[in-house]
């Protein structure tokens, strides 16, 4: 056996495992029938063991896509049916198949678990396809439109911040240029922060007049549970068929695989960990609906935008974000002094506050908001509640917060306020942010509350 392949197969696996893998010629890839003493079989790829697992065992990827771990002393067989690379299995670049339909679509890679699959190295989900291959993972998708993919960078959602969000701004801008030739844009993103990602691009691509859907999964791709073909499908099936222009978000409405919600990019939050259906539209119902092949508009959806028309012409294509921003919780026993790192030490320009209830916090907080409110420094509002409206006049608290400078941002979501924050103090660094902040630009509040 080649010092090569020794290490492949070495890569996790040790004592009697080893022995057996040698002795049957098998490496990393390799699809092997194994037998134990007690009558059981399986047959799937050799799979290295994860860093740091202990054990003598083998183990292999079933043709579900589920991996099974086999006790080494419990082996009476081990054959290996052919060798393969197991990232062989990984769906490569194919020709694109012309689309039915004279729809286009920009496809845009960030990452995220939607562009991920399990390194069985580590056993982490790691960003691992392109754009394109991708496409040839869902070739349903050429049933839609021509798909147009491409790789603006490659990363999980939480490393992304304030240049990342500009580059993709910029990314779109410069395509609207050619708008006539295409429909729409679907950028594959990470979950996590899909919520301030969507809401960054909804004030930086105001007025643009076509739809650009953020889409993501909660499960890799390699996994039988993955969503992200469902999304993937329904995502691009709105950005081509809708009509609609704004900035949103396409994540399974439901645990089954049937129905994909359409969220506003500022009214949307991911309020689960790992739940397929994690996201959810906040005070609002979702702007519309895919089921199968069908994209079923909400026309009752509140547009509480104000003067949208001007506001397309004011705030067109804004791409900056101030990175001097921060989102804050405030919680029992908070110490304002943190307040003050923030902003002497790192010069935070800007805050937005998680509150209590209405907005409240301790009244010692009140008087170090006062002190940076005197400096020029902004601080805003919102609630740490899921939903509902910031209202500073009910309580004594509330009144204080109102007379220190504290600015109320009505049912803002706070990763939104954030975004909008960032890109408030980047494109207009001159001008009292207090005033843009409390104006509605794209359906960050509204006025309505959906009952639930």
């Amino acid at each position: 056996m080649s010092a090569e392949l020794n290490e492949e197969v070495l890569r996790g696996y040790t004592g009697l495992a080893l022995k057996l893998l040698k002795e049957a010629g098998a490496k990393k890839g390799s699809r092997i029938k194994v037998k134990t003493k007690d009558g059981f079989e399986a047959t799937g790829l050799l799979i290295p063991r994860y860093e740091g697992e202990t054990g003598d065992h083998l183990v292999l990827k079933l043709k579900s896509g589920y991996n099974i771990g086999l006790d080494a002393a419990t082996v009476s067989s081990l054959t290996v049916i052919e060798n393969e690379i197991a990232e062989s299995a990984a769906p490569s670049a194919i020709a694109q198949k012309k689309a039915p339909s004279d729809k286009t679509i920009f496809l845009l890679s960030t990452g995220g678990t939607i562009a991920s699959k399990v390194d069985y190295r580590t056993g982490a989900v790691k960003p691992a396809y392109s754009a394109a291959d991708l496409y040839s993972a869902v070739p349903e998708l050429a049933d839609i439109a021509d798909i147009k993919p491409e790789v603006v960078f490659s990363a999980f959602s939480e490393n992304l911040a304030q240049e990342h969000w500009q580059k993709l701004s910029e990314n779109i801008i410069a395509k609207s240029g050619n708008a006539s030739k295409f429909d729409g844009i679907v950028i594959m993103l990470g979950t996590d922060t899909m919520g301030y990602v969507s809401a960054a691009l909804s004030f930086s691509l105001i007025g643009l007049e076509f739809p650009v859907v953020c889409v993501g999964s909660q499960r890799s791709s390699d996994r039988p549970s993955a969503d992200s073909a469902l999304n993937l499908l329904a995502a691009t099936r709105f950005a081509a068929y809708s009509g609609a222009h704004g900035v949103f978000v396409a994540m399974h409405e439901n645990e089954s695989d049937d129905l994909v919600a359409i969220h506003s990019g500022v009214r949307v939050r991911k309020n689960h960990t790992s739940r397929r259906d994690a996201f959810e539209s906040i005070d609002v119902p979702p702007f519309a609906q895919v089921k199968q092949d069908k994209v079923l508009l909400n026309f009752d959806y509140p547009d509480d935008r104000e003067n949208y028309e001007e506001n397309s012409k004011v705030f067109r294509q804004k791409t900056k974000f101030e990175t001097k921003v921060a989102l804050v919780k405030f919680h029992p026993g908070f110490d304002p002094s943190v307040l003050d790192y923030l902003s002497n030490g790192k010069k935070m320009r800007g805050f937005i506050v998680e509150g209590t209830g209405l907005g409240h916090v301790s009244s010692q907080t009140v008087k170090k908001f006062e002190e940076l409110v005197t400096k020029g420094i902004f601080v805003g509002m919102t609630s740490q509640c899921i939903r509902g409206h910031v209202d500073l006049n009910v309580y004594e608290t509330g009144i204080d917060l109102l007379r220190a400078g504290v600015v109320p941002l009505g049912n803002t979501i706070s990763e939104t306020a954030l975004a909008k924050l960032s890109w408030v103090l980047g494109n207009f660094p001159t001008s009292n942010p207090r005033d843009l902040m409390m104006r509605n630009l794209v359906g960050e509040m509204t006025e309505r509350i959906l009952l639930k």
